[in-house]
């Protein structure tokens, strides 16, 4: 069963809180991309999510660019997983797609809608 290291960020407050996210709940984030919008109520977070971004066991950051949820070397200058010291740089870095998949352990997201707490 998938488990996940969920961080969402409220922009609002600009604070983050971090779950753990097992089995039923990590189902729910499964298949779903970078820019994705989720409803977490089922997860424990009140109202609804957009995923960022996220990385893998390894370490290895997702990119919006890469389709799928396998590991790809990409010729890169600029972007998540790549800093250069010196302008005009090019490498060739190994990154996972955009799909969240069993082998992804941390996933970022941030607060888009939030509902009206009842009581």
């Amino acid at each position: 069963m998938p488990e996940f290291k969920l961080v969402v960020a409220d922009p609002k407050t600009k604070k983050s809180e971090s779950k753990e996210v097992k089995d039923e709940n990590a189902q729910l984030l499964l298949g779903h991309k970078i820019g994705d919008v989720v409803d977490a109520t089922p997860i424990g977070v009140a109202g609804k999510i957009m995923i960022t971004g996220g990385s893998d066991k390894a370490g290895f950051p997702m990119r919006s660019d890469i389709m799928g949820g396998g590991k790809n070397y990409v010729l890169m200058t600029k972007g998540v997983g790549f800093r250069s010291k010196e302008g005009g740089a090019k490498k060739r870095k190994l990154v996972r797609g955009n799909m969240i998949s069993e082998e992804i352990y941390l996933v970022n997201a941030k607060k888009v809608e939030e509902q009206p707490k009842s009581g």
